[in-house]
């Protein structure tokens, strides 16, 4: 097999046999958490289906130049639609512009594709708006959904796609294809594991992108150092965020949001893997410090911050009153 995608052998074994048996779906939805290899796995589908010269059935070559377009996005059969940035909003206009460029004949290939990432986050009016394509699709023309969930959508949506649910790797099957596959140091490949609950997309995004792991640190060490703060200090750190682009608060509330998970989870003795490794010392002593019932509370609170953040909520009174919400402790 050539599609090269650990952890998802089971949805190539499905989708190669789709192909041989001549019973390629008219859509399919790929679901799973962010980073876990959804987009990966549709665009592979893509190549398989229109790469001219295969290796074998369903194998695609992915050298020749219908296969890297594909992997880059940016080939003529390929309309790719999403909202503007993520946590943004997929609207109906977008929408109709894929089912124009899906009318189309086919430019070079055998099947024109659409691919509609994250379409959680299409209004009820775009999602709406596909399900003609959805029941009278072109024929040679294939739809992939991506989704974080199938049940965050119209259940008109998804009872029209083949739907395959991706789940993240072990933790320890993680790390070691790290190591063996990537080359990501011994000291390093264990952090990466955790961090990003064993999606493998999610991983190599922070390996490659060391920036990524140094803001990641810097919002942990915030809200720790926070936690012994006065409201008066906590309110001046959110004043700095009042002209912070919405993508930044959002990375930053998920960071906080995972630190409190892991205190929920220590706090309760289940045997789960931390996400934030590094900071296992301080997440067992808030636990402690704060009993389950809180640990919870902070979770749900950011989980609330975090929906209300796509809402055009001032970012700077969202801060304040996250933060104001969070208990003060005293420990070092």
């Amino acid at each position: 097999m050539t599609w090269d995608m650990l952890g998802h052998e089971w949805a190539e074994t499905l989708l190669r046999k789709h192909m041989a048996h001549g019973d390629v779906r008219h859509a399919y939805l790929f679901t799973g958490p962010p980073g876990v290899g959804r987009r990966s796995l549709a665009l592979r589908f893509a190549q398989a289906l229109n790469c001219p010269q295969p290796t074998a059935l369903g194998e695609p070559c992915r050298q020749c130049r219908t296969c890297t377009q594909i992997e880059s996005m940016q080939h003529a059969d390929l309309s790719v639609v999403a909202a503007e940035s993520m946590g943004g909003v997929l609207k109906v206009d977008t929408v109709r512009e894929l089912q124009h460029s899906l009318s189309l004949t086919a430019y070079q290939s055998p099947y024109r594709v659409g691919l509609l990432l994250r379409f959680e986050e299409a209004n009820a009016s775009a999602q709406n708006a596909l399900l003609k394509t959805l029941e009278e699709a072109p024929e040679k023309v294939i739809l992939l959904l991506t989704a974080d969930e199938a049940e965050n959508l119209l259940p008109t949506i998804v009872s029209r796609c083949e739907v395959l649910r991706l789940r993240p790797l072990g933790i320890d099957a993680l790390e070691q294809a790290l190591a063996d596959r990537w080359n990501v140091p011994a000291e390093e490949a264990p952090l990466l594991a955790h961090l990003s609950g064993g999606r493998v997309g999610a991983a190599l995004a922070h390996w490659n992108e060391p920036d990524l792991r140094n803001k990641r640190s810097e919002w942990l060490q915030d809200l720790i150092d926070l936690l012994t703060e006065p409201l008066r200090a906590r309110f001046a750190y959110a004043e700095r965020f009042k002209t912070t682009e919405r993508e930044t608060i959002r990375q930053g509330l998920q960071v906080w949001l995972s630190f409190w998970r892991d205190v929920l989870l220590a706090a309760s003795g289940a045997q789960v893997p931390l996400v934030n490794l590094e900071c296992e010392a301080e997440i067992q002593s808030v636990a402690q410090a704060v009993g389950m019932q809180t640990a919870l509370r902070c979770t749900t609170d950011l989980q609330t911050a975090l929906a209300r953040l796509d809402n055009n909520l001032n970012r700077q009174m969202l801060l304040e009153v996250t933060l104001m919400d969070l208990p003060r402790l005293g420990y070092p």
